[in-house]
């Protein structure tokens, strides 16, 4: 039976929850999820994506977008399976780093920078990648054009590093469209990795 669930006006991380919560109730048929902006629409393809139920997009309206997914049965466990097989052997299940500022430390601020450049380029060459790097507040500058670690970034989310960034964050900034490496996140996803990481390391 077809559902929608009306998530327009929600701030994140609920249209992500409430289209979670509608897909355990569903074992065939489409589910529409309708959103206000562009950063839910993401974050709940991306969760459509994970799932494996092949979404779809479309903007209604200038502040109107509807996302369909097409709920099939073992649709989710065959996604999460085929994503478990291609993690590369170089990266660390369980093991998150969480940034959540440009800078390392408190004191100088362009020391702070510096430090941080640091530890980003030190992830590169850890013999044992991270799983997911997480980015929020002062950290989704990281991801974004102009970043001194930008390039350092791209060499780990090639090597299957995940790279995620709070998407309340770069909207905050005004840096949505200048996201330059990984993919768009919310509240509730950081909040999961973080629980279910078996280590976080923080700068």
């Amino acid at each position: 039976m077809d559902r929608t669930v009306d998530a327009r006006g929600l701030a994140c991380p609920q249209p992500v929850i409430r289209a979670k919560e509608a897909m355990k109730d569903m074992t065939e048929g489409i589910l529409t999820i309708l959103v206000d902006n562009e950063i839910a629409v993401q974050n709940v393809m991306k969760l459509g994506n994970y799932s494996g139920v092949n979404p779809s997009s479309a903007k209604l309206s200038e502040k109107e977008y509807q996302i369909l997914f097409y709920m099939e049965k073992g649709a989710e466990s065959v996604q999460k399976n085929t994503l478990e097989e291609c993690e590369p052997d170089s990266r660390k299940k369980g093991l998150v780093a969480v940034l959540s500022s440009d800078q390392m430390g408190t004191g100088s601020e362009e020391l702070g920078r510096i430090l941080m450049k640091g530890f980003v380029y030190a992830l590169t060459q850890l013999e044992e990648l991270p799983e997911t790097i997480l980015l929020y507040n002062g950290g989704a500058r990281l991801s974004t054009e102009g970043s001194a670690s930008l390039e350092d970034l791209k060499t780990l989310e090639a090597q299957g590093v995940e790279i995620l960034t709070c998407g309340t964050c770069l909207n905050f900034y005004e840096l949505t469209e200048k996201l330059s490496v990984g993919t768009v996140t919310n509240m509730y996803e950081i909040a999961e990795k973080m629980a279910g990481a078996r280590l976080v390391i923080r700068p």
